[in-house]
């Protein structure tokens, strides 16, 4: 039983690797223009409502919604409808499972790798800062298409301009409550985007600080042994002169 158990869930992730790799190769073609767009927007929008409904079962059958919410954030922003780039959130699904079958253990680059990457999304609070930061700008997007009678595309594009302080101008709020939108997505946006980046430069500040010290450690010590093998060289020529200078005494040079 625990045998069949594991070949299903082999293959089930299994299958999750293929769609998603599918997933990317289609954004690929979607947003390089190539093929037929109706068509790869038809193979979006379908793996779009398979992760959908994969994301729905998991957090149904999961025991512990709080921890599946945090762990599944990349999972979540992998399938919000307003435009197929947010299928490249999918590939967060792949890092999980890698993870999870210790294949960077069985390629030999485990350890410091996945602790500072485990340290770097989880113990600093980035997944929160940018699911936060990711969904204030999608709502706002949607609000502005609303309001604005834009496409989600183009509404989505102004999010992310304003967001960043980027500011184009090429797509503006003209009513009143697009400007409301615009003003909560400034504030709101811009505090939350300021904290992401903040908190990426302190995670790599805190690794070069820890960084130094040991550094400078590992110059102390090979700065001892360095001296250490001086003095010994010190020693043997001294060893060496004085046996010298005895040879002289005992045989004198003739005249």
């Amino acid at each position: 039983m625990a045998r069949r158990q594991q070949h299903w869930l082999v293959g089930y992730h299994t299958a999750v690797t293929v769609l998603t790799v599918v997933s990317i190769i289609n954004l690929g073609l979607i947003l390089g223009h190539w093929g037929s767009r109706p068509a790869e927007l038809l193979v979006a929008n379908g793996l779009l409502g398979v992760f959908a409904g994969d994301y729905l079962v998991r957090l149904i059958l999961a025991k512990d919604r709080k921890i599946f919410l945090i762990q599944s954030a990349f999972d979540l922003l992998g399938i919000i409808p307003i435009h197929p780039v947010f299928a490249v959130f999918r590939l967060g699904r792949l890092v999980r499972l890698v993870r999870f079958h210790h294949l960077f253990w069985r390629l030999g680059i485990a350890g410091k790798w996945t602790r500072n990457y485990h340290r770097f999304i989880y113990s600093t609070g980035f997944i929160y800062l940018f699911s936060i930061s990711v969904a204030i700008i999608v709502l706002s997007a949607f609000l502005f298409s609303l309001s604005e009678k834009q496409t989600l595309a183009n509404s989505l594009w102004w999010a992310v301009t304003t967001a960043t302080t980027v500011g184009y101008g090429d797509e503006t709020p003209h009513t009143a409550v697009g400007k409301v939108i615009a003003s909560v997505l400034m504030f709101g946006g811009i505090g939350f985007i300021g904290l992401l980046t903040s908190t990426i430069t302190d995670f790599f500040t805190s690794r070069t600080q820890q960084a130094t010290p040991a550094a400078t450690a590992q110059q102390q010590v090979e700065l001892t042994t360095l001296l250490a093998k001086i003095d010994t060289l010190t020693t043997k020529v001294d060893r060496l002169q004085d046996q010298v200078q005895a040879l002289t005494k005992k045989d004198p040079p003739d005249d």
